[in-house]
């Protein structure tokens, strides 16, 4: 059965300029998008440039790699996540080109529970990717605490509402932070698949 949501929108239509793209050129090298799996080290890397140090909810946070990569880059960031899972045995560094090997106790902070509201109030920012059934949890929960959120909707899963048939999910759930109060403001990241999503600044963290 196909899925009965749209895509998401592209960058263009967003008024975002394609990640990697030079106006008037064709992207190479580095400009071309990367795989899907460094979304991670991508995302941390932007989270680095956006935010100081603060405490972080990496909302279904899966394996923990990007719980891992914020806290080299200073953040105190743990994963909410009912599924407990190993971190990844290896990762590619991508400022260095090197694979680094992660030790047999390698390990991050984590709650092996499911995000909510209430345990949500004791982070200054809350990171959503793919986060199954908790997106517009880290919304309502943004708007009541004052906290920053970052989110890359993906699949639409155990949400407690959803948008109607033939409706965009990205579109739907930014419109529902706004109907919160919330200002999202949309972004895209360079790697293949759905790498686009919006932030919200909210008062915490302290600039």
């Amino acid at each position: 059965m196909p899925h009965r949501y749209p895509p998401p929108p592209s960058p263009e239509e967003l008024g975002l300029v394609r990640p990697g793209a030079a106006p008037g050129r064709r992207r190479s090298g580095d400009d071309l998008p990367k795989m899907k799996k460094f979304r991670f080290q991508l995302l941390a890397g932007w989270i680095a440039e956006r935010f100081p140090p603060c405490t972080v909810a990496d909302v279904g946070g899966g394996k923990g790699l990007l719980t891992l990569l914020l806290g080299q880059a200073g953040f105190r960031a743990e994963v909410v996540d009912p599924v407990a899972q190993p971190l990844p045995a290896r990762y590619r560094d991508l400022g260095s080109g090197r694979r680094v090997r992660l030790g047999d106790g390698a390990a991050v902070p984590r709650r092996q529970v499911a995000f909510g509201p209430e345990l949500g109030r004791r982070y200054d920012l809350l990171v959503a990717l793919h986060a199954h059934g908790a997106n517009l949890a880290v919304l309502e929960t943004a708007a009541a605490a004052g906290s920053s959120c970052v989110v890359l909707p993906c699949c639409v899963v155990d949400e407690p509402a959803a948008p109607g048939p033939g409706q965009n999910w990205f579109m739907w759930l930014a419109g529902q932070a706004r109907d919160l109060g919330l200002a999202p403001e949309f972004f895209a990241l360079n790697f293949r698949g759905q790498h686009l999503g919006f932030m919200v600044r909210g008062r915490r963290p302290a600039p």
